[in-house]
């Protein structure tokens, strides 16, 4: 069964070709045009992924999160901000929203994103107690990590993080987006605090030559994957 996503999207430009593009993906796609119609759409229908765009006549994004949370709706919600409005960003995510991404972005970067949240909400609706990443392996209720069978000691922040890239596996996470998932807070751009964090990551989890799971992506953040 194809993925549903509802597409709340007041410019009709964005809105059509946003639509046409995840159609070609194998998406199934409702398209709206305000955080209302998304609302009225959610009270009769269930999808699979929300898209909200923040700036919206009528209901903006902001508040149609908070209504579909209030209410009890769990589906995983991408909140659509301009790249500047940071702002905005905090306040998706302090109002429920699992994800956001910044205008202009690249398809393949939403596609990313879609597929990573898809994942996550399975994961976290079937209850299953453990995440894989090629070897690595995360107990979710025991909160154990091995590798290829080793166990491998975190602390508890070690362990959110390697979690949050587990569960993002593919995606490519911002700095300023693991620190308000992590820490709840936004230590800024000179900050060392994430690096040296990944650091404990990668000699733990390297310790016996394996191959690199916690990439960098210079000036942006980091992306979990098997090798290069």
């Amino acid at each position: 069964m194809a993925t549903s996503i509802l597409l709340a999207e007041d410019d009709r430009s964005v809105r059509d070709s946003l639509s046409r593009a995840l159609l070609l993906d194998g998406y199934e796609v409702n398209a709206v045009k305000n955080g209302a119609e998304a609302l009225e759409f959610l009270m009769e229908n269930t999808v699979d992924v929300i898209m909200l765009d923040v700036m919206m006549p009528d209901v903006d994004g902001l508040t149609a999160c908070r209504r579909l949370r209030a209410r009890g709706d769990k589906t995983p919600i991408i909140m659509v901000t301009a790249r500047s409005e940071t702002s905005d960003r905090v306040s998706g995510l302090d109002a429920g929203a699992d994800d956001y991404l910044p205008k202009p972005f690249v398809l393949d970067e939403l596609l990313a994103r879609i597929r990573a949240l898809a994942r996550r909400f399975r994961v976290e609706e079937a209850g299953a107690n453990e995440l894989r990443l090629g070897d690595l392996v995360l107990d979710l209720a025991g909160r154990r990590c091995t590798r290829n069978g080793r166990a491998i000691e975190l602390s508890k922040t070690e362990f959110d993080l390697m979690e949050l890239f587990t569960l993002n596996a593919g995606v490519v996470l911002e700095h300023t987006t693991i620190y308000e998932r992590i820490w709840g807070y936004d230590f800024g751009p000179d900050s060392k605090n994430l690096a040296v964090y990944v650091g404990y990551l990668r000699r733990k989890t390297e310790e016996l030559g394996e191959p690199r799971i916690i990439h960098t992506v210079r000036g942006f953040g980091y992306v979990a994957r098997i090798g290069a």
